[in-house]
């Protein structure tokens, strides 16, 4: 890595980095990306799930970010559809004033004009009787029906980064992960590249005609060490997720009572998934966690909705850090807009810094970004991102047939349908390694779908080198409701197998999957 001079080196390997790295790749830059941890393991893990426009934004006259995120949403169903799907959602009305109503549905007709170009069902409404035959455990005091219209969800955002992630190095970027960025090199007056601290202790220097600053809410610090200027650049909210035994058949979009704050309570991997708050916040991101706080203030903006909350299991928290354009006021009426700032017109030249956006424009911001890298670089070529469905995006493997090639191999039914749905068109590739080990094709856990298979291609395609890479981020089973615990065992054992690991390793990968889960248990470790 350090041997090699690129043509753009990028910091920060969350969705916009990693968006980046995949525009710029498929334009033929040289590029490298660098990241700290691992992929996705931010603010795209401590997100909403929801691929959306952003009702709230149309009330902040912010239109031009809502047509941007439409556009988006629409962009990813096609080259994601394995990841990304239609969710219809309900806006419950309880003795809400005419003018209320018609405001929200005048909301409405505003967000399906923005999505002229959409391929998903415009708004409709729900009588009062048709909410509760299809949501029982809905309060029913008030009650007046609800406006339904549609957004589009993505259970794993860490999914979908490590994809941008996976197509960047297959079309020749260099990807570097466990790789911190601690300073700059300078040649006649402008960055020609940076200095990377390794997971191992080593440290490297590696050169590059222009560097990218995608750190995301790390932004601040990367920034410091980079310019040397700690002026703060972007603003910093903690926003936290309740995962809860099911509660809910619907999705809602439902304003708290406590401070009129919009959340959502939607169905997600057979929980109920309670979400966000938005609070600022000024720690490390990598330690942001739900206080008791937060957690109830979830649970009683929920319990006016939907009272049975309270009895409930809370499975687990997530929390995770925004990075907001620096701008005053409440948390919540800061602009989610993002803003590409040039280092050659603000005396850092061969600098580049991407300042907020949000998860569901990602490939756009990428797209701008990379347009400014082609320019200074002179590079002709545009991108291609909206079209180029990402790995996994095929035709996935005609089902019956997929089904009896998989129990061919030794894989149970319910695990080939798992696979088939969670990796699309790459769902070939773990039979394939099924095929060659047959140890492999059985089910970590009699609780979960996932076999050993997907270890191996996790290591061998998606840089799996850590047991928490593999339960939260290259497979859902951090997200089931006993976060994992009952395969983690099956897992450690196989990765240790695969990576040669020794004793010592295994016990510091158990501390790091421990320190995990305290982060996310309720009343754990507070931010």
């Amino acid at each position: 890595m350090g041997n090699q001079h690129y043509d753009l080196a990028i910091i920060g390997g969350g969705i916009i980095g990693a968006g980046i790295a995949r525009d710029a790749a498929l334009r033929g830059i040289r590029c490298i990306l660098l990241e700290k941890n691992d992929f996705g393991a931010g603010t795209t893990s401590g997100s909403t799930r929801l691929i959306h426009g952003g009702l709230r934004y149309l009330e902040m006259l912010d239109f031009g970010l809502v047509r941007m995120d439409l556009r988006e949403r629409e962009t990813l169903l096609r080259i994601a559809p394995h990841l990304v799907k239609p969710l219809q959602f309900f806006l419950p009305y309880f003795g809400s004033s005419w003018f209320y109503r018609n405001k929200m549905q005048l909301g409405l007709w505003l967000y399906d004009a923005l999505s002229y170009d959409k391929s998903l069902p415009n708004r409709g409404s729900s009588s009062r009787a048709a909410v509760l035959s299809r949501e029982p455990t809905m309060r029913t005091e008030g009650l007046a029906g609800a406006s339904t219209f549609y957004d589009a969800q993505v259970n794993l955002p860490e999914r979908l980064c490590l994809e941008n992630v996976i197509d960047a190095a297959r079309n020749g970027a260099t990807i570097a992960r466990g790789a911190e960025v601690t300073g700059v090199l300078r040649e006649n007056g402008r960055i020609a590249g940076v200095e990377v601290h390794r997971e191992n202790g080593s440290t490297e220097e590696v050169r590059a005609k222009l560097v990218l600053n995608a750190s995301g809410p790390w932004l601040n610090e990367v920034a410091g060490r980079v310019t040397g200027d700690a002026t703060p650049r972007i603003r910093t909210t903690k926003g936290i997720h309740l995962a809860t035994e099911a509660l809910n058949r619907e999705a809602w979009v439902l304003f708290s009572p406590i401070d009129n704050r919009l959340f959502f309570a939607i169905p997600w991997m057979g929980l109920t998934w309670l979400g966000t708050t938005d609070t600022d916040y000024r720690g490390d991101p990598g330690n942001a966690a739900a206080t008791p706080e937060d957690v109830e203030y979830l649970l009683r903006s929920t319990e006016h909705y939907f009272p049975a909350i309270r009895q409930q299991r809370v499975c687990f928290t997530n929390a995770g850090v925004r990075a907001l354009v620096m701008q005053g006021g409440k948390e919540s009426s800061v602009s989610r807009s993002h803003h590409l700032a040039d280092g050659d017109l603000e005396g850092t030249p061969g600098l580049i810094t991407v300042l907020g956006g949000k998860i569901t424009g990602y490939r756009a911001i990428a797209e701008e970004a990379t347009d400014l890298v082609a320019r200074k670089l002179g590079v002709s070529s545009r991108a291609s991102t909206a079209k180029s469905g990402l790995p996994g995006g095929g035709s996935p493997p005609v089902e019956p047939h997929f089904v009896r090639a998989a129990e061919a191999a030794g894989i149970p039914e319910a695990s080939a349908m798992y696979l088939r749905s969670f990796y699309g068109s790459r769902a070939a590739d773990v039979l394939a390694i099924a095929r060659e080990d047959s140890s492999l094709a059985r089910p970590l856990d009699d609780s979960h779908p996932e076999i050993g298979a997907q270890i191996r291609l996790a290591i061998r395609e998606e840089f799996c080198l850590h047991l928490d890479d593999f339960l939260v981020r290259r497979t859902g089973l951090a997200f089931s409701a006993d976060q994992g615990r009952r395969p983690a065992p099956a897992v450690a054992a196989l990765l240790a197998a695969e990576l040669g690991w020794d004793a010592d390793r295994q016990r510091t990968e158990w501390r790091r999957w421990e320190r995990y889960l305290e982060r996310t248990t309720p009343g754990g470790v507070a931010s």
